[in-house]
């Protein structure tokens, strides 16, 4: 087996002395004007299949430094060309703060898990060769920023390189334990509430009982806390229908191949969740034989969409499931009556030239079933053209229930600290261990070395707290790693900020979830790797890491932003003095804001209402600040509604560290919400 661990791992490279990257070549080399005015030049390596995009701004506009994301997953050197709207345009950001873009695909997939952190140095050196062949001899700094399995990677270059990177930020990172088991205890836990989860949302809602338990019975009760104490913010929950399983149709295949006889043993072997048979598991598994009686073919369909760029942290994992153009359907015999739980489910082709294919089911439809798609389990148009009416088939939810506690059976050692629910009071794991941890594998596998925080340069780490799928309290996890290296040192090289009310997506326009509950934390971001080029650059000390604490897995900020610190402002709203009201049709109501921005983050620049659940805040707030340099102020309003139901009005509001309301890149944004019963 590959070593996971980096004192073991080669020798840090820098990207220029690597054999495998001697020959670069440009085979584009021209001036664009979209998304902004840039010199584009895109090549590659000769002998290896790396390839990279520069985005070169204007000699005028050039200010000596480069920006870098580096993407979950490795495949495409032009994804920021995909992305040019409004904030999320990685392009305009860099070059309207002087930097050109550096875009690599990181060497494609390779079995060579240090490729990619190889890959992407001996790009970035090389665009410094074509940066002073344009502007002039000079090293340009370099900043790379890589959020989610990007985030791996992230800390992975920084850690396992010298001299190529001054500076990065990581953001909504997880641990080398993050996968599978954030998915797994997730989707546990969605299974067993997936009819408590509007109480749970309501418990939770400004004005709401705040006992996010009440009428659960203990199975539910149970599943929740144990996800919970696991670190999911159950804030999150108001999206469970959004965010569903995540990557994990995905993964499951990835540990079947890893650890093959855990799907078997889950059935049989005690300490098992699935040999108990008045288990949640037990009762939803499925296994339904039936045949299929028609083979049904789509037409054909145009040309598919490019994969290839969807890079963001919460999209780049599909692509690793393959997709062919006509993909069938098949209708049965006979299909499973009553509530049957088929999410992540297998069609499994018992008879017939097919026979040993095992298929990811899609949805079932009356008597049609349709094909999903899971990464290594995708048959290919050959192997479906083999099925025909009347192959047997079984229908099987088996895998999908048992990968659901599989955290259960991977307690790493007491550094994770939110794995001691399921330790006894000596520390010893209350239920079977398999014979190794899978999470270390598949980080080291995707990043080629595990987080050791150990790294030359600066840092600045973004991490949300309503993170579904990167728990907030991982970035805590490599904070103590830093520490650990850094020792007092800490703060002249480290800075960890928390974003509220943010997911785990990475850009602005999500178009299934609503901004009445999240931000983009793409502005926090931004300003974070403006912060770390003055950091490196100039020597100027970014604002002070957020403070918090750690409690039972969760992570908790103080109320008020000069306590908390970081960067994001701090809204405190109420509506007639508290956070719920009851009012008459035609009744006015008073609404009052305090927001605040940390010390030293900026001005209030702007704010917005939504009063109707509109998602589209139409009303421009008046701000009346509170103090001369515009970081605390004052936003009232009245309202009248004009029809019964259960409001949640929200006010969005923006700080800009110059106090600039048109820089878009840069508007660090946070929301307050309160409740409002019209009768």
């Amino acid at each position: 087996m590959q070593e996971t661990n980096n004192e073991n791992a080669q020798a840090r490279c820098n990207g220029l002395h690597d054999a495998q990257f001697q020959q670069p070549y440009v085979d584009v080399d021209e001036w664009r004007n979209e998304p902004e005015r840039h010199r584009y030049i895109h090549g590659g390596f000769e002998g290896n299949d790396t390839k990279f995009s520069f985005y070169f701004p204007s000699k005028e506009g050039y200010e000596g430094r480069f920006f870098q994301p580096v993407y979950p997953v490795q495949g495409s050197e032009n994804a920021a060309q995909s992305q040019t709207e409004g904030v999320d345009n990685k392009i305009g950001f860099a070059i309207s703060n002087g930097a050109y873009l550096v875009e690599t695909n990181m060497g494609g997939m390779s079995p060579d898990a240090t490729l990619v952190y190889r890959a992407s140095a001996a790009v970035a050196q090389y665009s410094r060769v074509k940066a002073a062949e344009l502007y002039g001899p000079h090293r340009p700094y370099g900043y790379i920023y890589g959020g989610s399995g990007g985030g791996y990677k992230t800390i992975s270059f920084m850690e396992n390189t010298t001299g190529v990177w001054d500076g990065a930020v990581p953001f909504v990172i997880g641990t080398p334990m993050a996968i599978p088991n954030v998915f797994t205890a997730r989707v546990h836990a969605m299974r067993i509430l997936k009819d408590k989860f509007p109480a749970i949302i309501d418990a939770l809602e400004p004005g709401g009982s705040g006992d996010m338990y009440a009428g659960l019975n203990e199975e539910e009760r149970n599943a929740l806390e144990e996800v919970t104490r696991l670190g999911f913010p159950p804030k999150a929950w108001f999206a469970y229908k959004e965010i569903g399983d995540g990557a994990l149709t995905v993964l499951a295949p990835a540990v079947m191949q890893m650890d093959t006889t855990f799907f078997e043993d889950f059935w049989k072997l005690p300490g098992y969740l699935g040999t108990d048979p008045e288990s949640s598991a037990a009762r939803a598994r499925l296994r339904f034989k039936s045949v299929i009686t028609e083979v049904i073919r789509p037409q054909k369909q145009g040309a598919a969409h490019d994969k290839s760029v969807n890079m963001g942290v919460d999209e780049a994992w599909k692509m690793l499931t393959e997709t062919e153009g006509n993909v069938p359907s098949f209708r049965l015999d006979s299909v499973p009556t009553g509530e049957v739980y088929v999410d992540g489910a297998f069609i499994h082709v018992m008879s017939g030239e097919a026979a040993g294919e095992k298929i990811p089911l899609g949805q079932l439809n009356g008597d049609i079933v349709t094909i999903g798609s899971a990464f290594g389990f995708f048959p290919s148009a050959q192997s479906l053209g083999k099925i025909k009416p009347g192959d047997e088939i079984l229908l099987d939810n088996s895998d999908y229930l048992a990968i659901q506690t599989y955290h259960r059976h991977q307690v790493p050692t007491r550094d994770y600290q939110v794995w001691d629910q399921f330790r006894d009071d000596n520390g010893e794991p209350l239920y079977p261990q398999r014979a190794f941890l899978v999470g270390p594998i598949i980080a080291n596998g995707g990043a080629g070395s595990i987080q050791s925080g150990r790294y030359e340069g600066k840092m600045i780490v973004v991490q949300t707290l309503m993170d579904e799928s990167a728990f907030p309290w991982q970035a805590d996890w490599y904070r103590t790693k830093v520490k650990e290296a850094l020792g007092d040192a800490l703060d002249d090289q480290f800075r960890l900020w928390f974003v509220d009310h943010a997911l785990h997506v990475d850009n602005s326009s999500n178009n299934s979830l609503d901004g009445l509950h999240i931000v983009s934390y793409i502005p926090a971001l931004h300003q974070a790797l403006r912060d770390l080029s003055a950091w490196v650059e100039r020597g100027i000390t970014p604002p002070a890491s957020t403070s918090y604490e750690v409690v039972d897995g969760q992570v908790v900020v103080p109320s008020s932003a000069a306590e908390r610190k970081g960067i994001q402002p701090i809204i405190s709203l109420k509506v007639g003095g508290s956070e719920r009201a009851e009012i008459s049709i035609g009744q006015a109501v008073s609404f009052k804001a305090e927001v605040e921005a940390p010390p030293s983050t900026g001005k209030i620049v702007a704010a917005h209402w939504d009063f109707e659940g509109e998602a589209t805040f139409p009303v421009e707030a008046v701000i009346s600040y509170v103090n001369e340099e515009g970081s605390e102020a004052i936003i009232e309003a009245t309202y009248v509604f004009t029809k019964p139901g259960t409001y949640f009005p929200v006010l969005r509001a923006a700080s800009n560290r110059e106090g600039n309301s048109d820089n878009l890149y840069t508007q660090v944004l946070n929301i307050g919400r309160v409740r409002v019963v019209v009768k």
